[in-house]
């Protein structure tokens, strides 16, 4: 596809959500990043949170990160590139070893990545001797080595069933956490907020900790009420990494390709997504009878790291090859491998 072809793809999808003149140099860039992408036997992933012009022009695959996750473990590309963030590039090495895998920017990390570290997580199994870790697939290598299964929010409520376990340490994320303990009925602590904390105080079925992702802890029961009162036929879509007042205050919950697929399947006078910003775009462009409204554009600072003059470096110098140490991997597989294996993508997801 030539650069006119992009541009006139692209102004047909994003003509209401971004600038001409930059839909015009974003073409050029697609064209040549679609073109070094043959070249180089490579594949693009493309998280739903990539800002538009990107999104809807040069990767393969687009979706959450399980999906993303399924793909990187079976491409036969030589060259994965991620437009995503760092566990996200982290994850597709742990799962095909043998390719390279590529992250446009050093900067793409995640708050929610960061909260955690794999001694929190070997001194919590120390406090807990025998309780399951589930790690939310928003971590680092280290941290999922250290743990028994991992999950995403699409399927977290299925991976804590699915281990029947009486107690669950789930970790970082302390609103998913909740979220969940609610869903399956579970009393949950969060010792890492009391250092002094015994085990033996309470009664309890589910550990969490105390990390927060900086964009979905932004929205709250007022932002919505506010919305409600000028639009009171909104249908309001909550990401469950969002607190458990916010999420119960919403309409539906669920990750973000459950969101999409909702939106999608269902007819309402305008949608709210409490989300990353650049997602609520793409629907939008994809679905422009969709009436969709803005809160306030929440940017993933990390994720917007991610632009097309990045990716096409990083497929023209091999730039930002992401590893994870070997003895980190094979045990950080196990857990990864447990997750896709239970997928799980419903109602509440």
């Amino acid at each position: 596809m030539s650069a006119e072809e992009m541009y006139q793809q692209l102004k047909t999808k994003l003509h209401d959500v971004v600038p001409d003149v930059e839909l015009r140099i974003k073409a050029g860039l697609a064209e040549e990043i679609n073109r070094l992408k043959k070249e180089r036997h490579a594949v693009i992933l493309g998280h739903n949170y990539m800002e538009p012009a990107l999104f809807h022009s040069i990767p393969d695959y687009v979706g959450d990160s399980l999906e993303l996750s399924r793909v990187a473990a079976k491409t036969e590309a030589d060259i994965i590139v991620f437009c995503g963030v760092k566990f996200m590039a982290e994850t597709a090495k742990i799962l095909n070893p043998t390719k390279t895998v590529l992250i446009p920017s050093l900067k793409a990390g995640c708050s929610l990545a960061e909260s955690i570290t794999a001694e929190d997580v070997r001194q919590l199994r120390a406090k807990f001797p025998g309780v399951p870790v589930v790690t939310y697939v928003n971590t680092y290598a280290d941290v999922k080595a250290e743990s028994d299964i991992c999950c995403t929010s699409g399927n977290a409520k299925a991976v804590v069933e699915s281990l029947k376990s009486d107690t669950i340490i789930f970790l970082p994320d302390e609103y998913l956490a909740g979220n969940v303990a609610r869903e399956t009925g579970k009393h949950i602590i969060f010792p890492s907020k009391n250092p002094n904390f015994a085990s033996t105080e309470l009664d309890y079925q589910m550990i969490g900790w105390h990390g927060r992702c900086e964009v979905h802890e932004k929205f709250t029961v007022q932002d919505i009420q506010n919305v409600r009162e000028q639009f009171p036929d909104v249908l309001i879509l909550a990401h469950p990494e969002c607190s458990p007042a916010v999420v119960a205050a919403s309409d539906y919950s669920g990750s973000t390709t459950a969101m999409i697929k909702y939106v999608e399947q269902t007819k309402a006078p305008r949608y709210l997504l409490l989300t990353e910003c650049s997602m609520g775009d793409n629907i939008m462009a994809a679905h422009p009878e969709k009436d969709m409204l803005r809160l306030c554009s929440v940017r993933c600072p990390h994720m917007n790291q991610i632009t097309l003059e990045q990716t096409r470096d990083a497929l023209l110098k091999t730039q930002y090859v992401t590893e994870v140490p070997e003895e980190i991997r094979l045990r950080a597989y196990t857990a990864v491998e447990r997750m896709i294996q239970i997928g799980g993508v419903g109602k509440k997801d």
